[in-house]
């Protein structure tokens, strides 16, 4: 069995916007510091920028600060990869699926610049 390392050196860029009291979108370039060694997105780059934007949707407007009482910690998240891209630019939707005042579920979905699905995240939320 043959030994070595890899280096990665990268990034992650995305910009996330609260809707509304039901809806968080978010925008996440395809660029190198998030492709596996295939060219493609890496799984995890997608699942993060998907949680990011379900948490933004759970925070209901509030800007999340070191330490914050409340703060909507994830406790169960379920990824279904369902594609994946090369270039351009990935979207996401976050929506609830239950919105309560201890447990929340949301559901959030990624889509490519050509509204491919790429990746269905639920996550549940409770207040830290």
């Amino acid at each position: 069995m043959a030994t070595g390392s890899m280096d990665f050196d990268g990034s992650i860029a995305f910009s996330v916007r609260y809707e509304s009291e039901t809806e968080a979108t978010g925008t996440m370039p395809i660029q190198n510091g998030i492709l596996n060694p295939f060219g493609s997105v890496h799984a995890g780059a997608m699942i993060w920028f998907a949680d990011v934007v379900a948490t933004t949707l759970a925070l209901q407007g509030t800007m999340p600060t070191p330490g914050m009482s409340g703060f909507p910690l994830a406790i169960n998240l379920s990824a279904n990869l369902l594609s994946n891209s090369k270039d351009g630019t990935l979207h996401a939707t976050a929506q609830f699926v239950k919105h309560g005042r201890r447990v929340s579920t949301v559901r959030t979905v990624v889509t490519s610049d050509d509204g491919r699905q790429l990746l269905e995240l639920t996550s549940t939320h409770i207040p830290a």
